[in-house]
C-alpha cells in the first residue's frame, strides 16, 4: 500500500478560511499506484469528495491525480499534494518519517547548523 497524507494546515485556502484542522489522505495500490480510497476530514469536505469518487470510478493512479491541474489557492489542491506525498515527491510538507529514516538522513532542527 502507498499512503499520502496532506494536512489542511499547509493549504493557503484553509488558512484564509481560518479553519486548518483536517487532512486529505489517499490510499493506493503499491504495484500500479491505483487509488483505492480517499479520506477527507475538514472544512468543505463534501465539496472535495467528487474528485476522490472520480479517481476511484476511473481507476486513476496517484500520478493521474498528481498531474491534474489544481487551481491555487484551493482546498482541492490537497488531493494533488497527498498524491505527491504518496509518490515520495512532497512539495509543501516534509517527507514521511519512514522515508526520511530509510534514506539515512539525519534529522536535525533547521537552526542546528546555523550557530
Amino acid at each position: 500500500m502507498l499512503l499520502g497524507r496532506f494536512p489542511f494546515a499547509a493549504l493557503g485556502r484553509a488558512q484564509t478560511y481560518g479553519s486548518t484542522d483536517g487532512l486529505i489522505k489517499i490510499v493506493a495500490d503499491k504495484k500500479y499506484g491505483e487509488v483505492l480510497g480517499v479520506h477527507i476530514i475538514g472544512p468543505s469536505a463534501s465539496d472535495l469528495i467528487p474528485e476522490g469518487v472520480l479517481a476511484l470510478q476511473l481507476e486513476a493512479t496517484l500520478e493521474d491525480v498528481a498531474n491534474t491541474i489544481h487551481a491555487h489557492p484551493t482546498l482541492g489542491e490537497g488531493s494533488m499534494e497527498a498524491s505527491m506525498v504518496a509518490l515520495g515527491m512532497p512539495v509543501h510538507v516534509g517527507p514521511p518519517r519512514r522515508a526520511a529514516a530509510a534514506s539515512g538522513a539525519a534529522q536535525q532542527p533547521a537552526s542546528a547548523g546555523a550557530r
